[in-house]
């Protein structure tokens, strides 16, 4: 393996597999704790962050205040994370969920000295909560707490292989890159993550690697070569 420790971004869409109108597909879930449980046998320390977007999208609702609607975005991820961490359990791995909002009677509080000791245990952490503050995505709550647990490598699962220099949705002649800089996102205002979550990574020199994680196997190829993806790098 070429790294130690790392921070999985999972996106809650990813969660709900084939499902029309989002929720957890039970058997997608199981898929993803399985490849999970193969790398962390390879010996690789780590933790993950996960989305809510599989139940609640804050920003695309046109009425209500934008800080409550991304707090309910903040316990759709804590819903996943449990779901996840019941999954994980289920294949044997020992797991701590931690979030960013006190809420003692299901998750532990973060505290990055207790996370640090976590990973070291062998222990794989789940991020809940986001930053436990509106106005910020669940892709800066990554990019920030890679770089707290000076993590090896930030993995940003998505619907796509990589990033390429506009929409392979809508244009079948888009590019892929298989290395880009930071610079190169934010000055070609590439949609890898939000501004602000990009800026961290480069200020704080961390790689990203954005890779399609519809097969779940991909996970692992991520971690022994950079083919079948794009690194972002410093």
């Amino acid at each position: 393996m070429l790294y130690k420790r790392v921070l999985l971004k999972l996106s809650g869409e990813c969660l709900a597999g084939d499902r029309v109108g989002g929720g957890i597909d039970e058997a997608t879930l199981a898929r993803v704790a399985n490849v999970i449980k193969q790398v962390h046998d390879k010996g690789v320390q780590l933790a993950i962050v996960v989305g809510g977007g599989n139940f609640w999208r804050g920003r695309s609702s046109q009425n209500m205040d934008r800080v409550t609607a991304d707090q309910i975005g903040m316990l759709a991820t804590c819903m996943n994370a449990l779901a996840l961490s019941d999954s994980l359990e289920q294949v044997g791995l020992e797991v701590r969920v931690m979030s960013s909002i006190e809420m003692r009677q299901i998750a532990e509080l973060y505290i990055r000295k207790r996370a640090l000791r976590h990973l070291e245990k062998g222990r794989v952490i789940i991020f809940a909560c986001g930053l436990g503050n509106p106005y910020l995505s669940t892709d800066t709550t990554a990019a920030l707490r890679s770089a707290e647990i000076k993590a090896d490598l930030f993995l940003k699962a998505t619907n796509i292989d990589g990033v390429y220099d506009r929409d392979p949705h809508k244009f079948s002649d888009a590019k892929r890159y298989d290395f880009i800089s930071h610079d190169d996102v934010l000055s070609k205002n590439l949609k890898v993550m939000d501004a602000t979550a990009a800026a961290l990574c480069r200020d704080n020199k961390t790689d990203i690697f954005v890779f399609d994680v519809r097969n779940p196997e991909n996970l692992l190829k991520a971690l022994e070569s950079t083919d079948g993806g794009t690194l972002v790098h410093s």
